[in-house]
């Protein structure tokens, strides 16, 4: 797995400057980060066609980054068989809105979750899981 890429989705652009933190951990360690919006509640078809097909297409790892109810990582779990790595943005709330709802998995979806605007630590446990670190 240690040649898989990694996809990094975000509910919204405004989570482009968070989750770019994370893509520049992956690429300073040589793994290649495809990064796309998709929202899971105004794009649901398009969130669970990226999730469906992301093992064919080469990943091993998928990082969301949302905020608000973070409904992303979720979705993309309960479409992918691939590791997720949930951040939680701080839109409101302190962020604890997005944390809460990024920890709070029904059994069968599972989702690692990092700290709030943690995209760096995404990354970095990203790594790990496709044993590059």
């Amino acid at each position: 797995m240690s040649d898989a890429r990694v996809l990094v989705l975000m509910g919204s652009d405004s989570d482009r400057e968070v989750m770019e933190k994370g893509v520049a951990v992956l690429r300073e360690h040589g793994v290649e980060a495809d990064v796309r919006v998709a929202s899971a509640h105004r794009e649901p078809e398009k969130t669970a066609e990226l999730a469906a097909s992301a093992e064919e297409r080469g990943y091993g790892v998928v990082i969301c980054g949302a905020g608000l109810s973070a409904a992303l990582p979720g979705v993309v779990a309960s479409h992918s068989d691939l590791p997720v790595v949930g951040v939680p943005i701080s839109a409101a709330l302190g962020g604890m809105d997005a944390l809460l709802s990024t920890v709070q998995m029904p059994p069968g979806v599972p989702v690692a979750a990092v700290g709030i605007d943690n995209a760096r630590n995404a990354a970095h446990l990203a790594l790990r899981i496709l044993d590059r670190r």
